[in-house]
């Protein structure tokens, strides 16, 4: 099992910037796959990115590509999410999420840091 410690989140306007990052721990991290998650109130979550084992692959839902990026520091054993030119609809609570069974399921989580965009 992973433990995972998202932080960064908070209030913006809309048109700005945020950074999260998540810490991760219990697992060598540099064999886990990492991706973000979202939940809007009244909404199901949602995916928001994920990035490789190696940092080189990344994957981006359509409604944030080209204003988030996904990225990790595994000497660190941290995760990112870059989100720039932000949204009011990116309002949601964050999660970091790790496969880390290796079966391609997103099976440990955090507990999410809220990010409100006001418009």
């Amino acid at each position: 099992q992973v433990q995972l410690v998202e932080s960064g989140g908070g209030l913006v306007q809309a048109g700005g910037s945020l950074r999260l990052s998540c810490a991760a721990s219990g697992r060598t991290f540099s064999v886990l796959r990492m991706a973000w998650f979202r939940q809007a109130p009244g909404k199901e979550r949602e995916f928001v990115a994920r990035v490789s084992t190696s940092g080189g692959g990344t994957l981006y839902a359509d409604s944030v590509k080209g204003r988030f990026t996904i990225s990790r520091d595994n000497a660190n054993n941290m995760v990112y999410l870059q989100m720039n030119n932000l949204k009011p609809e990116d309002t949601a609570v964050y999660y970091c999420a790790a496969d880390s069974t290796g079966t391609g399921r997103w099976s440990d989580y955090g507990k999410g840091t809220l990010v409100t965009v006001s418009s």
